[in-house]
């Protein structure tokens, strides 16, 4: 073991300590513990769509304004404004795909945005008037974007497949599903790329399609809750589902089955959305509607999203 001077262990227990004493709050908690990362208020009633990148940041619709996306760096305890989406258009989904382009669902415009890694400029990625959204979106390992597609008011809903053609062309349709689904909200997929769950708002419950091609197909009714108190779900690398249970205050975490192993409580009652990152991918952050700021939890698995932007899912 090598011999260290007074001086330097004093100065290597005064960096251990500074570490220490700054560290986020929420990552010294328990498993399952929640607590409030931003301050109240930070952004409006839309706050939705988080989504973390592999150096740690999230990034969130609607920070101060509809329109903008707020970034909160790695162990930050405040959000920053990071991009402005173009003039009537308001952000609810983020995500990013393999090589770290970040996708928005514009769902006042019916559009996907991207982001290239490094920039902060939007580009159009895709535009349809056939849209009523576009809600939600998940991303496959081959890049093919899945987006819910909510009728509120008919109650009904749709899931688009998007992606780039053999043209080189971004081109969506519809999918057609064994079921008439209802108002179509979060989405995500299964580790193996092969499963979609789509959450339904208006009845409270969670489904599981198939993906076959342009088409789901195998529709299976994963869980019942109680009508409109689901929105945002992801999956973990175990395959297990997180769910906001908004206006209860909780995320459900659950098996495949449909078996809820935990409801974890949370600090505010409104939770839209959630997304998986921190170093390991193991940190869940919920964005919270009642407040206007966002809350974390740790979790034993990192989540499906984190693992396939490292390239090993």
């Amino acid at each position: 073991m090598a011999i260290t001077s007074g001086r330097n262990f004093w100065c290597l227990c005064s960096s251990i300590f500074f570490v220490i004493a700054t560290a986020p709050a929420w990552a010294e908690t328990k498993l399952f513990e929640s607590a409030q990362v931003t301050p109240a208020g930070e952004y409006t009633f839309g706050i939705e769509g988080p989504a973390a990148d592999l150096d740690g940041n999230l990034f969130v619709v609607n920070l101060g304004k509809p329109g903008t996306i707020g970034r909160l760096p790695a162990g930050g305890a405040a959000s920053e404004l990071f991009a402005t989406l173009p003039e009537g258009s308001v952000g609810n989904a983020i995500r990013f795909d393999r090589s770290g382009t970040m996708f928005i669902a514009d769902y006042k415009k019916h559009n996907i945005f991207a982001i290239a890694k490094g920039a902060t400029e939007p580009s159009l990625w895709f535009h349809s008037d056939e849209m009523n959204q576009p809600n939600d979106i998940t991303i496959a390992r081959d890049g093919t974007i899945y987006a819910s597609d909510p009728n509120w008011k008919g109650r009904e809903g749709h899931i688009w497949r998007i992606a780039r053609g053999a043209g080189g062309t971004v081109q969506g349709q519809i999918m057609p599903a064994p079921r008439a689904m209802g108002t179509t909200n979060g989405i995500d997929l299964s580790p193996d790329g092969k499963t979609l769950y789509v959450g339904e708002s208006s009845s409270g419950q969670i489904w599981s399609y198939a993906i076959s091609g342009n088409e789901l197909t195998a529709a299976k009714l994963v869980k019942a809750f109680q009508p409109d108190t689901v929105d945002g779900l992801r999956t973990d690398v175990a395959g297990r589902l997180y769910v906001a249970r908004i206006l209860k205050g909780t995320i459900a975490l659950m098996k495949p089955t449909g078996a809820v192993e935990r409801e974890i409580p949370l600090k505010a009652k409104e939770p839209t959305n959630l997304a998986f990152g921190g170093s390991d991918g193991k940190t869940v952050f919920v964005t919270q509607r009642q407040g206007g700021f966002i809350e974390a939890f740790r979790t034993d698995q990192q989540g499906r999203e984190h693992c396939l932007q490292r390239g090993r899912c």
